[in-house]
């Protein structure tokens, strides 16, 4: 189970996810974790309990264990049916979704009617669901997504929508969704693995705010109690799940930090069960603090630095450019993460098919004098001052500022580290403009594709595109790549899209995470997978 998108910390490890972090709270059950049949873990406080609107770490952790998606993932990352019966299509565009049979957490069963009514909400655009970019795909959402005055698209543009559902979205019976797409896309059965293609309740859509508080799901977990803001989220065993392997535990306290170190502080203390991910100021001691209690394993997280691309001071490819060359990933991985995560010198992850090693060029290799005279022939940046904006609940102070120390020497520019304090914080300032200056992002994959790294982050429309970046033949290629035939005709259009990111380098290629965790001796088999996201039916207390 998973799902998600941007992560918040620092060396995370996989869509993912992370929730990084730090202040516990001490209206949790401390002990819960312990002796009370459960186990507690830290996340970074979610921006949103909507599934439609879940595209971060720490919300998707929590509702990984309050929903079942239609489909999970293998070894092998290819879909396997989770919430659903069969999923299937003759032609790749018009898609019948059979669902199993499942109950709500209030006992009422679940129905097609909701899944076409969460993702239709999620889909229209005056609601501005931070997902609403996947249901792109399908028939019917340029009419409720429609282009603005100015001619710009997107789902928060005040142009008035000529439709509230998608006309390619049917429930043919109660058991029974139609999907039709706008075009082919080969892939799109591992894209409804996501957390948006939850299905939420009828009634939820009445008051999605004060749904949120306590959502109610059909996953292995239920809420207990609702969202504590700042401070826990809790949930028990659902007795009644039957949509795959019941839960080990009953129940999970997912604890609200604002610091990692106080996480691992609390960990050490056995106050706290599983920490996601380790804080890089103790990378060198946990190993032998935790002993076989610190893990480690693949990951999909990509860590990069984004640049606003419509200030005029990062507009030009080659300050972009000039920037990236001056940094020195290898040394800061070393120093810094102790070698716990990768150099990335391309824009896609290792673990999906269609990777390619060193995409990025000349662009990604550290070459300072080279780096000097491109910013000169550029004109240089405007004051000659910087900034790399972060949030301060996910351990990034470290190796933000170790980048500026880099970028002063080698460029002879002003860098300052810019804190935030929340990363949900953080996404709503870029997501808006309201912050002015580079900043940096990860990401965690939705569903194992190329695409899943192209599509979001760098088209004019990408949910997560929050740096302006906008090209018309990338858009193109991801697009040709959705519709072609076979694997290896789509993968070949995504990495000429790939290619077009190392020439205009709208963001920084930094790391490729993996998951790097510990847990305390109250649990055991605790896993983390691809999605950075703790297998919560499989942790067992000890």
């Amino acid at each position: 189970m998973r799902g998600s998108k941007m992560v918040g910390c620092a060396i995370v490890v996989a869509l993912a996810a992370t929730a990084c972090g730090g202040g516990g709270s001490d209206e949790g059950d401390k002990g819960k974790g312990k002796s009370g049949g459960g186990f507690s873990m830290n996340i970074a406080e979610p921006k949103r309990l909507v599934p439609q609107s879940t595209t971060e770490s720490g919300g998707s952790q929590v509702l990984s264990g309050l929903f079942t998606p239609l489909v999970d993932f293998d070894s092998k990352n290819e879909p396997v049916l989770a919430a659903a019966e069969s999923i299937e299509s003759p032609d790749n565009k018009v898609w019948t979704i059979k669902l199993k049979d499942a109950t709500w957490h209030d006992g009422k069963p679940v129905t097609a009617k909701d899944y076409v009514g969460a993702w239709n909400w999620g889909a229209y655009g005056p609601n501005a669901a931070d997902g609403n970019y996947f249901f792109d795909t399908i028939q019917g959402y340029d009419e409720m997504n429609p282009v603005d005055p100015d001619g710009e698209e997107g789902p928060k543009k005040a142009a008035e929508p000529k439709a509230k559902e998608l006309s390619g979205l049917k429930a043919l019976d109660d058991k029974t969704i139609e999907v039709t797409l706008k075009a082919p896309f080969a892939g799109y059965k591992s894209v409804l693995g996501y957390t948006v293609f939850y299905p939420m309740p009828e009634a939820a859509l009445a008051d999605l705010k004060a749904y949120e508080e306590a959502p109610i799901g059909q996953g292995p977990f239920q809420m207990d109690g609702k969202w504590n803001h700042d401070k826990f989220v809790k949930v028990k065993a659902y007795k009644d799940y039957k949509l795959g392997d019941k839960p080990k535990v009953d129940s999970v306290e997912f604890r609200i930090f604002q610091d990692q170190n106080t996480a691992y502080n609390d960990l050490l203390a056995n106050n706290l069960d599983i920490v996601d991910q380790i804080p890089t100021e103790v990378m060198g001691t946990a190993p032998n603090e935790l002993g076989d209690r610190f893990q480690t394993s693949t990951a999909s997280t990509f860590q990069f630095v984004a640049f606003p691309t419509y200030d005029k001071k990062y507009s030009d490819p080659r300050v972009r450019k000039a920037i990236s060359m001056a940094i020195d990933r290898d040394e800061i991985i070393k120093v810094v993460f102790q070698d716990s995560q990768s150099s990335a010198r391309s824009f896609v992850s290792p673990v999906v098919g269609g990777y390619r090693e060193d995409t990025c060029g000349e662009a990604c290799k550290f070459d300072p004098a080279a780096a000097k005279k491109l910013l000169a022939a550029a004109g240089g940046i405007d004051g000659n001052k910087i900034n790399i904006g972060h949030n301060a609940d996910g351990g990034h102070e470290q190796w933000v500022n170790a980048t500026c120390d880099q970028l002063k020497k080698n460029l002879g520019l002003e860098c300052v580290s810019q804190a935030v304090p929340k990363f949900a914080e953080l996404l709503t300032q870029v997501e808006n403009k309201k912050f002015s200056g580079m900043f940096r992002m990860g990401w965690i994959m939705d569903y194992p594709s190329m695409e899943n790294y192209l599509g979001p982050l760098y088209s004019s429309k990408g949910s997560s595109n929050y740096y302006g970046y906008s090209n018309k033949d990338f858009d193109r290629l991801v697009q040709e790549g959705r519709e072609a035939k076979t694997e290896a005709e789509a993968i070949k259009k995504w990495q000429e899209a790939e290619d077009i990111l190392a020439k205009d380098m709208p963001v920084i290629p930094l790391r490729f995470g993996k998951n790097v965790f510990g847990h305390s001796t109250n649990v055991k088999n605790v896993e983390m997978n691809l999605f950075n996201q703790v297998e919560l039916t499989k942790v067992e207390k000890s």
